[in-house]
Order: structure tokens, then C-alpha cells, then sequence
């Protein structure tokens, strides 16, 4: 059970992120579908800066002599300058959509077919290969935490709690969470969210108020590249060991569905995600998932097909989206480019 809820949060956390990236671009009135190609993109210059900073040897000496601490600084460093990237990159759809007032839709199509073919071309470069590494080591060894850090030993047991949230975690996830409740409280307890959301549901009446539609939609945008990008690099850095190859399994999508399935809400977002991370983690898992700690793995019994639980968090989500998409209550003013003279 600890392992099922620990993967579980691996999967869901970086999905909710990014679940609430589309949420702040789509309630300032721009649909940001370049989610996964801003992804990719994060994930890529996150590694990459991982790689590079490992190079110049930097954090060496800390990583020699255990300094976890220390580490995870150096993990700090990594996501946000992964999340600058993906705002950078996001700048692109929020130029096409604000001032050449292009379809927003096919900007964000363009970017998704962008962002992977401008990773690959750089990885060939950089490493003369399909995939981007960590320089040395790997990902657990840097990042994860382990219940030795902590002082026990390799047989003794830390108890349900520790063997679930602490031990073989990453803190990472754990700072995603922070930012996700950081970044929803802004969204709908301060001044600057509620402009935001008056931007996309009626930008004429909010302009009349004096807000600036324009400089709000960037806004929305830009922060929404920014945790597309760290939940892309946090996302390749807990299930693919820190390593780039201009893929990540279509979460960007995923992440579209759970913000319609959350219908544009933080605390629905958060419970979809986890439905969803559930599924996923199955579906990765499912032959080795042993729910009840007997040593006996019933899903791997049922001698299913592995490619059944493969497609189950593809299939979760279109049969999800057909039962709430009609419920579902879209900003008013999503998708269309502002006019200012128009009533």
C-alpha cells in the first residue's frame, strides 16, 4: 500500500501542476494546448542544467560527502530555471494569440509539434544521441531521499507514514504540492486572480475598470509556461531517472483532461489528478503491485494483457470527459483574442 500510494503521488502531483497551468492560462482567457510541448521543453533544459552544472563540478564535493541538503538546493536551482524556460518558450503562444491574435488552437498545436523536434535536434547535438542523461550518477543518488538519511538502517523499518512519504521520496514532489496550494490561493484569494479571471469571463467589462487585458493575458500565460516547465522536468526526474528524450507520455493532455474533468477548480483538480496518477501508476506497475504486502501481485495473476494497462489511463480519461464534459463551465471569454473596441 505504501508503494501504491507513494507511486501514486509521483504520477498525479506533477499532473495536478500542470493541470493548474492550463487553469491560468485558460481563466485569463488564453487556451494554452502547447502544455505538452512546454513540458518537454522544461524537462529538457531542466536536465540539461542538471547536466551541465554537474560538469562544471559544482555540487561534487556535496554529492561525495552526502550533503543531501545541499543537494536539494541543487534540485531547487534545477526547477526553477526548468520553469523559466517554459515561460520563455511560452511567451511564443501568448505573442501569436495577444498581438497577431492567431488561433489560439493552432498556435498551441504548432508548439506541441515544435517543442520535440527542437529538443532532439539539440540532444544529437549535445550528446550525439536519442536521449539526454545526468552527466554522473543518477537521480535517486542526487535527489531521493532514503530512511538512511535519517539515521536507520537498511532492515530496520520507519512505520507506514515514513516507508510512505519520506523514505525513496523525492522532495521535489513535496514542492510541487507547496507551489500548486501557493499558486491556487493566488489564483482566487488576492486581487491580481481576480483580475485574471475577470480577463477571461468579460475582457471588455474589465478593461472598462481600468485592468489591462493585454499585460493580465500575458501574465496568465507566462505563469502557466512557467509550471508546464517545472512540472515537466519534475516529471521526468521521478519516472525517467532525469533524463530527456522529447517525450512525456502525453501528460501535457492528460493534464488538459483533468482541468475540464476539475472543471477549471484547484481542489478538483487536485482530487482528479490523483484518480488519474492512480491509473498511471497501475498501468507502470501493475505486475510488481503487491496492495496488501502478502507477496502475492493480483493484477499480474489476472495474465491480462500488459497493453490493457497501458491504455487504462487514456480510456479513464475519455470516459471521464464524456460523462462531465457537459457540466463542465469553461471561461466565457477563453479562446477569443481581445478587441478593444469591441462591445
Amino acid at each position: 500500500m505504501a508503494f501504491l500510494i507513494r507511486q501514486t503521488l509521483v504520477y498525479a502531483v506533477p499532473l495536478m501542476l500542470v493541470a493548474l497551468a492550463g487553469v491560468y492560462a485558460e481563466r485569463s482567457g488564453i487556451i494554452n494546448l502547447a502544455l505538452e510541448g512546454i513540458m518537454i521543453f522544461g524537462a529538457f533544459m531542466g536536465v540539461l542544467f542538471v547536466r551541465t552544472v554537474q560538469q562544471w563540478g559544482w555540487f561534487a564535493e556535496a554529492y561525495a560527502a552526502k550533503h543531501y541538503l545541499t543537494l536539494q538546493g541543487f534540485l531547487l536551482m534545477s526547477m526553477v530555471f526548468a520553469a523559466v524556460c517554459g515561460a520563455v518558450f511560452s511567451t511564443l503562444l501568448a505573442f501569436a494569440a495577444i498581438n497577431l491574435k492567431a488561433d489560439q488552437t493552432i498556435g498551441g498545436t504548432a508548439l506541441n509539434l515544435l517543442a520535440p523536434a527542437l529538443v532532439l535536434f539539440f540532444i544529437r547535438i549535445i550528446a550525439n544521441q536519442n536521449t539526454l542523461n545526468m552527466y554522473e550518477g543518477d537521480a535517486a543518488s542526487w535527489f531521493m531521499l532514503k530512511k538512511a538519511m535519517f539515521g536507520y538502517g537498511r532492515k530496520e523499518e520507519m512505520g507506514f507514514l515514513g516507508s510512505t512519504f519520506v523514505d525513496k521520496v523525492y522532495v521535489a514532489t513535496y514542492i510541487c504540492i507547496l507551489v500548486f496550494v501557493i499558486m491556487s490561493v493566488i489564483m482566487y484569494k488576492t486581487r491580481f486572480g481576480l483580475r485574471l479571471r475577470s480577463c477571461g469571463e468579460n475582457p471588455q467589462a474589465a478593461d472598462s475598470l481600468g485592468i489591462n487585458v493585454v499585460k493580465m493575458r500575458y501574465s496568465g500565460t507566462i505563469i502557466s509556461g512557467a509550471l508546464a516547465g517545472m512540472g515537466g522536468f519534475v516529471y521526468v526526474l521521478t519516472t525517467a531517472n532525469c533524463s530527456a528524450n522529447g517525450d512525456v507520455a502525453g501528460f501535457g493532455f492528460l493534464a488538459l483532461a483533468v482541468m475540464i474533468f476539475g472543471n477549471w477548480k484547484p481542489l478538483n483538480i487536485s482530487l482528479a489528478a490523483l484518480l488519474f496518477g492512480l491509473f498511471k501508476c497501475i498501468a507502470a506497475s501493475y505486475s510488481t503491485l503487491d496492495v496488501n504486502g502478502d507477496g502475492v501481485y493480483y493484477l499480474k495473476e489476472l495474465g491480462l494483457n500488459a497493453n490493457l494497462y497501458r491504455m487504462l489511463p487514456y480510456v479513464i480519461t475519455l470516459v471521464v470527459l464524456a460523462f462531465t464534459s457537459k457540466s463542465s463551465r469553461a471561461p466565457k471569454a477563453e479562446g477569443i483574442p481581445y478587441d478593444k473596441g469591441s462591445r
